[in-house]
């Protein structure tokens, strides 16, 4: 399983160093790494932790060992650190848990200390009005009850994408194996045997995303959208949204993270002290019960009051599956057969400026999606069965759009025809990026209206600032000016070369969507964690 090993276009967020009580800022992807000194944790984390700032903050003023976070999706680190791309650059590890890492190959070699710090259940927070009308908030319901008033449109919701997110990955294990009914790890054969039932829950879905943040993000700002979201319960107690969440726990179990502090094999031996003066002090019972009042987890160790912090009840752990095989056929059935597919819009700059290693690396980046890449990551991360993509390629003004349907079964030929598409792009001209991305709103809402139970997402790509047509500001006034059907149709930047930073940033706000950061040449690695939110 090949990895990708250029961090910064997978990096979730921007990286922090805890010094004493100011954290300041790190930047990534300028060749240095993370700092190394004598007091200092390097550790590869999911971004679910950057809450843990202010008590890290604390640590390092009372301890004097300080840390340097730099953000990864919880898949994609622990494939990182199971293949050595973690060596020499990190010390220690921080994900929501180890489960996924303890299937890969060099795992067990990888890691030598872990210490659990605290933990979340992966549950369903819905709205109170519809909780209680489906009496949820008086009885918990099963896995199978979930399906079922799924399928027959009595709530919906969002969650994240297991091949990206953990707490999305965690809910689709719990739902799979509760469906099947036999109580122990799921085979294959329970995969295939409950891939009915689990559409069924899954055609309730109807928002994604790549992070549990960014979710929680899209539910907050446009909470009309679904009726809830599977998420940590740390992170839907924490939501203010319009009306309050109802809690549900199903009775047949859930997934629970336990976000263990694990230090790496290849770390140098000073930092062993550091990271056992800094577990010890994270699991004392006063930085415990901070821990619960200030992130909303549960305690990492026993005998911390809680009072009536969490949901009353006792958690059943769901079996955890106990082959890498298995979890990757999962995570395929999931994206190939059950969830809604996908459309997807490219809006891709092809000016002038393009001309040389930036179209080539764009056509790779494309290839790429179309199967060229065939290690794990690359295979989650390729278009889908019975996924609409759209290829715009833009310079002086939009050119006719390319629309290649994959279809349900053999996607051969579709992916042949997107990889020759991409070969075909050349550089000319100049950029028109806000006629370019009005024209694919246009012809977005177009595809939503005739296929509404689909994901619809449009991905923009330049290289530089918008030199012909309509400006920011037309282009504003273009998306206010449409209906409300605007709001699920997300635009994911990709910020290449000498792409306008802070204007780009404010078109994927505008749009509910996320920028990307490509400015480093790894244009195929944006492309690829951008398919985590599609």
């Amino acid at each position: 399983m090949r990895r990708r090993l250029g961090l910064s276009a997978v990096i979730a967020a921007t990286a922090l160093l805890l010094t004493g009580c100011i954290p300041s800022v790190v930047t990534e992807g300028d060749g240095t790494g993370l700092p190394n000194d004598g007091q200092t944790l390097r550790i590869l984390a999911g971004s679910e932790v950057k809450d843990m700032v202010p008590i890290l903050e604390q640590a390092a003023s009372e301890t004097g060992v300080k840390v340097a976070f730099e953000y990864v999706g919880t898949l994609e680190g622990t494939e990182l650190v199971a293949f050595g791309g973690a060596a020499g650059k990190y010390d220690a590890t921080w994900f929501p848990n180890n489960r996924y890492l303890s299937l890969l190959p060099g795992a067990s070699s990888a890691i030598t200390a872990s210490v659990k710090i605290m933990s979340s259940p992966v549950v369903l927070g819905l709205s109170q009005s519809v909780a209680r009308e489906l009496g949820w908030d008086a009885t918990a319901p099963t896995w199978a009850e979930l399906a079922t008033a799924a399928s027959e449109g009595k709530f919906t919701y969002g969650m994240t994408n297991p091949a990206a997110s953990n707490s999305g990955f965690s809910a689709l294990v719990a739902v799979a194996t509760a469906l099947s009914g036999t109580g122990s790890a799921l085979t294959d054969a329970d995969i295939t045997a409950v891939t009915p039932q689990m559409t069924s829950f899954f055609s309730g879905q109807k928002l994604t995303a790549g992070s549990s943040g960014f979710l929680a993000d899209k539910f907050v700002a446009n909470p009309d959208v679904v009726d809830g979201i599977i998420n940590y319960e740390s992170v839907l107690m924490g939501l203010d949204t319009p009306e309050p969440l109802t809690i549900i726990t199903p009775t047949d179990g859930v997934v629970t993270s336990d976000y263990p502090l694990t230090l790496l094999s290849s770390a140098d031996a000073s930092k062993k002290p550091l990271f056992d003066t800094l577990t010890d002090w994270l699991t004392t019972k006063k930085v415990q019960s901070e821990i619960v009042e200030q992130t909303n987890r549960r305690p990492g160790v026993p005998g911390v009051d809680t009072g009536s912090t969490f949901p009353p009840g006792i958690l059943f752990e769901t079996p955890f599956p106990n082959t890498l095989d298995v979890a990757n056929t999962l995570i395929s059935t999931y994206l190939e057969s059950v969830r809604s597919p996908a459309q997807t819009l490219f809006v891709l700059d092809t000016s002038g400026s393009m001309e040389g290693d930036r179209i080539a690396n764009l056509q790779q980046a494309l290839k790429n999606l179309a199967g060229a890449d065939e290690s794990t990551a690359g295979g989650f991360a390729a278009f889908r069965s019975r996924e609409r993509v759209t290829l715009i390629p833009f310079n002086y003004g939009p050119e006719t759009p390319i629309v290649i349907e994959v279809p349900d079964g053999d996607k051969t030929q579709a992916l042949s025809e997107i990889r020759d598409q991409a070969d075909s792009l050349f550089a000319d001209g100049g950029t028109a990026i806000y006629d370019s991305l009005e024209a694919a709103y246009r012809l977005a809402l177009t595809q939503q209206k005739e296929r509404p139970d689909t994901f619809v997402s449009i991905v923009l790509m330049t290289d530089g600032e918008n030199t012909d047509g309509a400006t920011e500001s037309d282009f504003e006034q273009f998306y206010q000016s449409l209906g409300a059907g605007k709001t699920k149709i997300a635009t994911y930047v990709v910020l290449f070369g000498d792409a306008n930073v802070e204007e780009l940033t404010r078109v994927a706000t505008l749009t509910g969507g996320k920028v990307f950061d490509a400015l480093n040449g790894d244009l195929a690695g944006a492309f690829q964690e951008i398919r985590g939110y599609q």
